[in-house]
């Protein structure tokens, strides 16, 4: 894992001429636990596309917790995505190779999760949700999650299996052994979870919900860990 320009990276920087080659930076509201899941996804996954190669940046690694609001990382991914399509149009690369830009956050106690969302939609910015929290995809890995969780983190991390609150560095740190092998079911439990939710009720109103598997496909081009 190296660092470039107070970026954490994943994977080779993107260089042209290189090969076949596409950049995800990634905001996240997490400093530990989505960065670590990213990292276990990266080195176990397997790639969509062998011959892509994705390298994977946590855009806002040096932030605190002041700079990691869901309307803020919304802001600053759509300003940095702006960017990197001029960049990209620039050395007219092919859309399949074209930079990424991706938001993970949760719904948590967090003011104006809706207007964040509502702004990532309007400029067309994917973001992968959980609510209550990104713990949510955690326990899917090991038994689906029905049923209301009242917008408390604490009630998810309730389900999670002992070992995973009793693991070293606490229910934050996440190891390979709680999730690789898992991805399949933790989809299709997600899917059905998601599912109970009408059309007509406003994503940061459904709990539980998450779409972390679209980042996993869409975002880091994993298709099975």
């Amino acid at each position: 894992m190296a660092r470039i320009r107070g970026r954490t990276a994943f994977g080779p920087v993107t260089r042209p001429g290189r090969g076949r080659r596409r950049a995800v930076y990634v905001f996240t509201e997490g400093k530990v636990t989505e960065p670590k899941y990213i990292e276990i996804v990266r080195k176990h996954g397997t790639p969509a596309d062998p011959a892509l190669t994705v390298a994977v940046h946590i855009a806002n690694a040096g932030d605190d917790g002041s700079r990691r609001m869901p309307m803020d990382l919304v802001e600053r991914a759509v300003a940095l995505r702006d960017e990197k399509r001029r960049e990209d149009r620039k050395a007219k690369l092919p859309p399949p190779l074209r930079t990424q830009v991706w938001c993970l956050f949760d719904h948590d106690n967090h003011p104006n999760v809706d207007a964040a969302l509502s702004r990532a939609r309007r400029n067309d910015l994917p973001v992968a949700f959980s609510h209550p929290c990104f713990e949510v995809w955690r326990v899917l890995h090991h038994k689906p999650a029905s049923g209301t969780f009242g917008g408390v983190c604490d009630a998810v991390t309730a389900r999670l299996p002992a070992e995973c609150r009793k693991a070293p560095g606490g229910i934050k740190a996440v190891l390979p052994e709680q999730v690789v092998g898992r991805y399949g079911e933790a989809r299709k439990r997600a899917l059905a979870m998601n599912a109970q939710h009408g059309d007509h009720l406003p994503l940061h109103k459904r709990d539980p919900y998450t779409n972390v598997y679209e980042f996993v496909e869409k975002g880091l081009g994993i298709s099975m860990y």
